[in-house]
């Protein structure tokens, strides 16, 4: 890989930042399990391989299925995911791929079948953050130890 800064040696207040919005997650009331769920597949989606690496490492160790992990990427095809589950990745793949998909009514009113108005904004928020994680592991070509 190319050498490229450690942005946040470079910019400790981006870092801290985003160490804030990770902690606002944490006290969001959504369940650990889809918080990691939603981290790695919006970073499959971004292709980082740092982030992948990172969440699929954290998922296993709150106890998520290698089945599941195995199948995340491809998860329409399977049913490992719960319908509320589904409705998140739904969200995190539109989201995520913003400028080609946007934010379809369908998928939208498909989260309000099973998370609350707060649920829906924290979800939208961890969605977000992944992304913006993403950005700094892909643009600064972060990789797996």
């Amino acid at each position: 890989m190319h050498d490229r800064i450690e942005w946040a040696k470079h910019s400790p207040e981006a870092y801290k930042a985003m160490i804030g919005l990770e902690q606002a997650l944490v006290a969001s009331g959504l369940e650990h399990s889809l918080l990691e769920l939603i981290r790695l597949r919006a970073s499959q989606v971004n292709g980082c391989a740092y982030c992948v690496n990172m969440h699929a490492n954290d998922a296993r160790k709150a106890g998520e299925t290698e089945a599941r992990l195995q199948t995340l990427s491809v998860w329409r095809e399977t049913r490992y995911f719960t319908p509320r589950e589904r409705a998140a990745l739904a969200w995190v793949e539109s989201l995520t791929r913003l400028p080609e998909r946007g934010a379809p009514q369908d998928e939208y009113q498909a989260l309000l079948e099973h998370f609350d108005a707060k649920e829906i904004a924290n979800l939208t928020l961890a969605i977000a953050t992944i992304n913006a994680w993403n950005r700094f592991g892909v643009g600064f070509a972060m990789v797996p130890a």
